[in-house]
């Protein structure tokens, strides 16, 4: 009785194929990925409290990346490839936008659209001024958050409307901080003015010489839902720590 064996070179071309093969998925796969991250979908952290109370410390979401149309931005190592934005939408007031520094294009920074080009944007007394018009807010339950030492802390938290009727969330430590009072900004053509909800505690359009005017170019995407949510007490192998983690009710909330 005989029997057939496989020859050395038949098995070194087998697994030559099946090396091929597998390359070949993770080839495609990185392409697909890359296509989604760059024209659809692109995945951001928070790493500050700037917009509190609106996205928390340890929120994962996703940016439409085609809310705006598509910039330098919007490519992998910001390759100048065209200048401007092509198949351009604009933003509305009151949106929450990813956009890249105007002093240092290198980091991504997300705040809430507030002032749209011609606009003129003043804070008097801690209040929102738009084109001359007080801003509507209605004072709420205070948000409270737990310190490091796990004691309560507490601010003062306001439902805010936009001109335009869209409502929002902010908080504000007082009325009399270094960025309550301020000079009317006027937004230039092709730019954009934001600022975070944590009105007390964010570095945005109000400071001139970092944050600024935003340039059109410079935005990447409109902030779309809340993917996953940590409040950081539970490192990535400690599993039996993720169920106290996780912040289960943020999971697939919209970005409003």
């Amino acid at each position: 009785m005989s029997t057939l064996s496989k020859t050395p070179e038949s098995s070194d071309k087998k697994k030559t194929a099946g090396w091929g093969e597998t390359l070949k998925t993770v080839v495609v796969a990185a392409l697909i990925a890359l296509t989604v991250r760059t024209f659809a979908y692109e995945p951001f952290n928070i790493p500050s409290g700037s917009m509190l109370p609106t996205l928390l410390v340890g929120d994962y979401l996703f940016v439409s990346k085609s809310s705006y149309g598509f910039s330098r931005y919007s490519l992998p190592l910001s390759l100048p490839l065209f200048k401007g934005r092509i198949f351009e939408s604009v933003p509305e007031r009151g949106d929450v936008a990813v956009f890249r520094l105007p002093t240092d294009p290198r980091t991504d920074y997300i705040k809430r659209i507030i002032g749209l080009p011609g606009d003129k944007i003043q804070v008097k007394e801690g209040l929102l001024f738009v084109n001359g018009k007080v801003t509507k807010r209605r004072r709420i339950k205070d948000f409270v958050q737990r310190d490091q030492w796990g004691n309560a802390v507490g601010w003062a938290q306001y439902e805010e409307t936009l001109p335009g009727g869209r409502t929002h969330l902010i908080i504000e430590r007082s009325d009399h901080d270094q960025l309550d009072n301020t000079p009317v900004y006027e937004v230039p053509e092709g730019h954009y003015f934001a600022m975070g909800d944590n009105r007390d505690n964010s570095l945005d359009s109000r400071v001139l010489n970092h944050v600024g005017y935003i340039p059109a170019q410079n935005l990447v995407g409109r902030a779309e839902v809340l993917f996953f949510s940590t409040n950081g007490k539970a490192r990535i192998w400690e599993i039996w720590k993720w169920p106290f983690a996780i912040r289960f009710s943020r999971l697939f909330d919209t970005v409003n």
